[in-house]
Protein backbone atom coordinates (compact mmCIF):
# COMPACT_ATOMS: atom_id res chain seq x y z
CA UNK A 1 0.00 0.00 0.00
CA UNK A 2 2.86 2.25 0.65
CA UNK A 3 4.05 1.36 -2.95
CA UNK A 4 0.22 2.46 -4.48
CA UNK A 5 0.56 5.53 -2.01
CA UNK A 6 4.48 6.77 -3.43
CA UNK A 7 2.68 6.16 -7.40
CA UNK A 8 0.02 8.49 -6.58
CA UNK A 9 2.73 11.18 -4.94
CA UNK A 10 4.76 11.08 -8.25
CA UNK A 11 7.82 9.23 -5.90
CA UNK A 12 7.19 5.57 -7.66
CA UNK A 13 9.42 4.33 -10.31
CA UNK A 14 7.86 4.46 -13.56
CA UNK A 15 9.03 3.14 -16.84
CA UNK A 16 11.47 5.88 -18.49
CA UNK A 17 11.62 7.74 -15.40
CA UNK A 18 14.85 8.02 -13.12
CA UNK A 19 14.90 8.11 -9.12
CA UNK A 20 14.58 11.46 -8.38
CA UNK A 21 13.86 13.08 -11.98
CA UNK A 22 10.67 13.60 -11.41
CA UNK A 23 11.74 17.43 -12.45
CA UNK A 24 12.56 16.43 -15.79
CA UNK A 25 9.45 15.17 -16.77
CA UNK A 26 7.34 17.65 -15.69
CA UNK A 27 9.34 20.14 -17.65
CA UNK A 28 8.95 18.04 -20.44
CA UNK A 29 4.96 17.84 -20.18
CA UNK A 30 4.62 21.44 -19.45
CA UNK A 31 6.95 22.46 -23.01
CA UNK A 32 4.97 20.29 -24.97
CA UNK A 33 1.10 21.59 -23.86
CA UNK A 34 2.84 25.14 -24.36
CA UNK A 35 3.64 23.80 -27.77
CA UNK A 36 0.25 22.52 -28.42
CA UNK A 37 -1.20 26.16 -27.10
CA UNK A 38 1.06 28.30 -29.18
CA UNK A 39 0.25 25.72 -32.03
CA UNK A 40 -3.76 26.17 -31.49
CA UNK A 41 -3.60 30.00 -30.94
CA UNK A 42 -1.49 30.14 -34.63
CA UNK A 43 -4.06 28.45 -36.02
CA UNK A 44 -6.82 30.82 -34.37
CA UNK A 45 -4.88 33.53 -35.67
CA UNK A 46 -5.33 32.22 -39.12
CA UNK A 47 -8.55 31.54 -39.24
CA UNK A 48 -9.57 34.98 -38.14
CA UNK A 49 -7.21 36.70 -40.62
CA UNK A 50 -9.40 33.74 -43.49
CA UNK A 51 -12.51 35.19 -42.12
CA UNK A 52 -11.13 38.97 -42.56
CA UNK A 53 -9.96 38.42 -46.22
CA UNK A 54 -13.48 36.75 -46.60
CA UNK A 55 -15.00 39.57 -45.10
CA UNK A 56 -13.56 41.93 -46.95
CA UNK A 57 -13.53 40.07 -50.43
CA UNK A 58 -17.32 39.92 -49.97
CA UNK A 59 -17.69 43.60 -49.38
CA UNK A 60 -15.73 43.97 -52.52
CA UNK A 61 -18.16 41.93 -54.45
CA UNK A 62 -21.28 43.93 -52.59
CA UNK A 63 -19.82 47.42 -53.72
CA UNK A 64 -20.99 47.56 -57.49
CA UNK A 65 -24.28 46.04 -57.07
CA UNK A 66 -24.71 48.94 -54.25
CA UNK A 67 -23.93 51.50 -56.19
CA UNK A 68 -25.98 50.46 -59.24
CA UNK A 69 -28.66 49.91 -56.61
CA UNK A 70 -28.43 53.81 -55.33
CA UNK A 71 -28.32 54.95 -59.29
CA UNK A 72 -31.39 53.45 -59.53
CA UNK A 73 -32.79 54.76 -56.79
CA UNK A 74 -31.76 58.08 -57.00
CA UNK A 75 -33.47 58.10 -61.27
CA UNK A 76 -36.46 57.09 -59.27
CA UNK A 77 -36.61 59.54 -57.06
CA UNK A 78 -35.87 62.52 -59.96
CA UNK A 79 -38.51 61.12 -62.32
CA UNK A 80 -40.93 61.32 -58.52
CA UNK A 81 -39.33 64.91 -58.17
CA UNK A 82 -40.68 65.86 -61.79
CA UNK A 83 -44.45 64.40 -60.99
CA UNK A 84 -44.00 65.79 -57.62
CA UNK A 85 -43.48 68.93 -58.94
CA UNK A 86 -46.12 68.54 -62.01
CA UNK A 87 -48.78 67.68 -58.68
CA UNK A 88 -47.28 71.17 -56.98
CA UNK A 89 -47.70 73.17 -60.17
CA UNK A 90 -51.15 71.46 -60.63
CA UNK A 91 -52.08 72.33 -56.86
CA UNK A 92 -50.75 76.13 -57.25
CA UNK A 93 -52.99 76.45 -60.46
CA UNK A 94 -56.04 75.41 -58.66
CA UNK A 95 -55.72 77.41 -55.89
CA UNK A 96 -55.08 80.06 -58.17
CA UNK A 97 -58.26 79.39 -60.27
CA UNK A 98 -60.43 79.37 -56.90
CA UNK A 99 -58.76 82.44 -55.65
CA UNK A 100 -60.06 84.20 -59.05
CA UNK A 101 -63.16 82.37 -59.02
CA UNK A 102 -63.70 83.77 -55.64
CA UNK A 103 -62.57 87.17 -56.49
CA UNK A 104 -65.23 87.23 -59.43
CA UNK A 105 -68.03 85.83 -58.02
CA UNK A 106 -70.33 87.50 -55.10
CA UNK A 107 -72.15 85.81 -52.63
CA UNK A 108 -75.40 85.08 -54.82
CA UNK A 109 -73.55 83.19 -57.33
CA UNK A 110 -71.27 81.08 -55.09
CA UNK A 111 -74.71 79.79 -53.73
CA UNK A 112 -76.13 79.11 -57.11
CA UNK A 113 -72.65 77.10 -58.37
CA UNK A 114 -73.57 74.86 -55.10
CA UNK A 115 -77.54 74.81 -55.70
CA UNK A 116 -75.52 73.28 -59.22
CA UNK A 117 -73.41 71.04 -57.88
CA UNK A 118 -75.94 69.42 -55.17
CA UNK A 119 -77.80 68.88 -58.39
CA UNK A 120 -75.56 67.48 -60.73
CA UNK A 121 -73.98 65.21 -57.98
CA UNK A 122 -76.35 64.41 -55.23
CA UNK A 123 -74.67 61.45 -53.55
CA UNK A 124 -71.20 63.11 -53.62
CA UNK A 125 -72.97 66.29 -51.88
CA UNK A 126 -74.37 64.14 -49.38
CA UNK A 127 -71.07 62.34 -48.58
CA UNK A 128 -69.81 65.92 -48.37
CA UNK A 129 -72.20 67.11 -46.14
CA UNK A 130 -72.09 64.46 -43.59
CA UNK A 131 -68.53 64.62 -43.65
CA UNK A 132 -68.91 68.74 -42.84
CA UNK A 133 -70.80 68.19 -40.38
CA UNK A 134 -69.02 65.67 -38.09
CA UNK A 135 -66.01 67.84 -38.54
CA UNK A 136 -67.67 70.49 -37.36
CA UNK A 137 -69.33 68.81 -34.57
CA UNK A 138 -65.74 67.73 -33.62
CA UNK A 139 -65.05 71.24 -33.49
CA UNK A 140 -67.36 72.52 -31.32
CA UNK A 141 -66.92 69.73 -28.77
CA UNK A 142 -62.81 70.27 -28.39
CA UNK A 143 -63.55 73.44 -28.15
CA UNK A 144 -65.86 73.09 -24.83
Amino acid sequence: MDNEFNKEQGQGNYPGQQQGGAGNTGTGTAARMKEEVSDKVSAAKEKVAEFGRKAVDSIDAQRAPAANALDKSAAALSQTGDKVGNAVRATGDKLKASADYLRETDVKGMVSDVNDLVKRYPGQSLAVAAIAGFLLARVMRSSD
